[in-house]
This record gives structure tokens, C-alpha cells and sequence, in this order.
């Protein structure tokens, strides 16, 4: 990205754009959203990122772990069902070819807002840009997360 600043100028503007203000979704399901899109693409260093200081969001190792696991979020007890869904739409995001059937979002836009629906796809559609712009230059994880004791499970 050093070698080409526009590109990094425009992805930081990119970012900019979706303001989360103090009644749009909290901390904790943008970091599990966020979690949910790096793991479904595959990202090492989306994944290193994304869950450096995962505490701060209010989200448990157990939960990290859960998302890692075979079974991801589904076997996770403490995730609520607003949680799941959120998850849900993220991975549905985050898979090629996007394809998110009809009864899925009536069931999103039951349970969430316009604007927190736009900021739920922005906040994977930024992780998915993230993630192949990183791979496609092949950057490395960065240690962000390298005390974090879940780090050697990705």
C-alpha cells in the first residue's frame, strides 16, 4: 500500500463514509460481524485484525472460538438471535457468489432498521475489499493479535 498511496487514501475514505452513530449497532455485533467476514474469506490478516482486542467489544475467547469452530455460530449459546442473524447475513455476504434468498431478508428487515441493515453490509462488504485487496498483494498478518491467546488458531 506504501507504493501506492491513492489506493490506501481511497480505501480509509471508503471506510469514512458510514458514520455509526450513537443509535445505530453497538461495538460488539460490528466486531462479530466484522469476525464472522474475515473468517468466511479466509483472511489471515483480517482475522489477526479484526480480533485484536476483542474484549473491548464485549465479546468472550469462547465466542472467538465458536466462530472458529466446525459448527460457527450456530453452536454458540450466548450469541442472540439478532447476533445469529447478523452473523448469518455476513457469511452470506462474504460467500462468491452472493446470494441471499428472499425469506432471509424479510427475516433482516424484521429484526433490524434501514440503517442498520446499510451498515451491517458495508461494515463485510469493507472486510470482503479488506481481505482480497490484502491477499491479492499478499500481506501477511500483522501481530496484531499475537497476545491474544486464540492467535495460532487461525
Amino acid at each position: 500500500m506504501a507504493w501506492y498511496p491513492k489506493a490506501a487514501i481511497g480505501s480509509a475514505v471508503l471506510e469514512s463514509l458510514v458514520a455509526h452513530g450513537k443509535e445505530d449497532l453497538n461495538k460488539r455485533i460490528l466486531k462479530l460481524v466484522r469476525l464472522q467476514a474475515s473468517l468466511s474469506v479466509a483472511c489471515p490478516f483480517c482475522i489477526d485484525m479484526n480480533s485484536f482486542e476483542y474484549e473491548k467489544s464485549d465479546v468472550s475467547e469462547a465466542e472467538i472460538r465458536g466462530l472458529m469452530g466446525e459448527g460457527g455460530f450456530a453452536t454458540v449459546d450466548s450469541f442472540s438471535a439478532k447476533e445469529k442473524l447478523a452473523l448469518e447475513y455476513a457469511r452470506l455476504i462474504s460467500q462468491t457468489p452472493v446470494e441471499i434468498p428472499e425469506k432471509f431478508i424479510e427475516k433482516l428487515k424484521a429484526e433490524f432498521k434501514e440503517r442498520e441493515i446499510v451498515i451491517l453490509s458495508t461494515t463485510a462488504a469493507q472486510v470482503n475489499y479488506w481481505a482480497r485487496l490484502l491477499k491479492a498483494l499478499g500481506v501477511p498478518p500483522a501481530g496484531f493479535s499475537d497476545s491474544c491467546s486464540i492467535k495460532n488458531r487461525q
